[in-house]
């Protein structure tokens, strides 16, 4: 356990997610995926509060700068704590803004915000409801890092790609584990295409659920990927407690360059992050 918001939340959320389940099954767009009575809900975040807002710094801490090469993938943005690029919407979400500005020797702000010293959990299921934004360099995502990457650097760390968009690839999603043996352009992965339609249009739910052995990926509560010990390639690096990032990229080795005619801002809205484990 990492800090004190675990212990707060681990006594009052288990009692308060048939609740919370309850209320939003009845909203709009599918923004539960009510998971099997063996979950318990240990950590959430609803994003609620006034416009301009900065996320709960209980729940949440920042990656500022373009960190080495870009993040280690030639990324051209600048991530900063500004609410120009981070903050509540005043509707119930967190927006995670791009926009094209020079800013202390790049040409793009953006964000990245993780739970690293705030919420670290090992296995469980691990879920957001976002709308993610388009366009040719775009590069949004939800994933999960190994709360010991400081000391066994990555990819011994391990890395859980919960949710990755290509901004050009409107209809496509990527969820990958990186570790050693299967890592950057090597990684387990899987392409999941949508059969109709466009993933930057609407909310959607991404999540995993995480287990000893295996980890399962969904979309809206869809199985279209699994990685198991022992098929992985490399070592299973993924037993050890993780924490989540939510960012918007621009430009990077995965997406390639800004296209010429795209316009900003590109904001990434989350309406909420919630996390449960097996309540045995």
């Amino acid at each position: 356990m990492i800090g004190p918001i675990r212990g707060c939340w681990r006594v009052l959320l288990p009692c308060l997610s048939a609740l919370l389940i309850l209320a939003t099954a009845g909203c709009s767009g599918g923004d539960t995926t009510a998971p099997d009575p063996e979950w318990a809900l240990v950590w959430s975040d609803e994003f609620d509060g006034p416009a301009l807002q900065s996320p709960d710094p209980a729940n949440w801490t920042y990656d500022i700068g373009t960190g080495q090469n870009g993040w280690g993938n030639n990324q051209l943005e600048w991530n900063s704590d500004r609410p120009e690029n981070v903050s509540l919407d005043g509707d119930g979400n967190l927006a995670i803004t791009a926009r094209r500005e020079a800013f202390r020797g790049q040409p793009y702000t953006s964000a990245r915000i993780k739970t690293k010293d705030r919420f670290e959990q090992r296995y469980g299921r691990f879920e957001a409801r976002i709308r993610v934004p388009a366009g040719q360099g775009i590069w949004p995502a939800f994933w999960m890092l190994g709360a010991d990457i400081d000391e066994v650097g990555w990819p011994q760390s391990g890395e859980i790609d919960i949710m990755e968009f290509r901004g050009q690839e409107v209809n496509v999603l990527h969820g990958s584990i990186h570790g050693p043996g299967h890592f950057a352009g090597n990684a387990y992965t899987r392409r999941y295409v949508l059969p109709e339609g466009r993933l930057d249009t609407d909310f959607h739910i991404y999540g995993v659920e995480w287990e000893p052995d295996e980890i399962r990926w969904y979309l809206d509560g869809d199985l279209y990927h699994v990685a198991r010990r022992g098929e992985v390639p490399g070592e299973w690096v993924y037993d050890d407690e993780f924490f989540m990032i939510l960012n918007v990229a621009v430009g990077g080795n995965f997406v390639g360059p800004v296209g010429p005619g795209l316009t900003f801002p590109r904001t990434m809205l989350i309406d909420w992050v919630r996390v449960w484990e097996r309540d045995r």
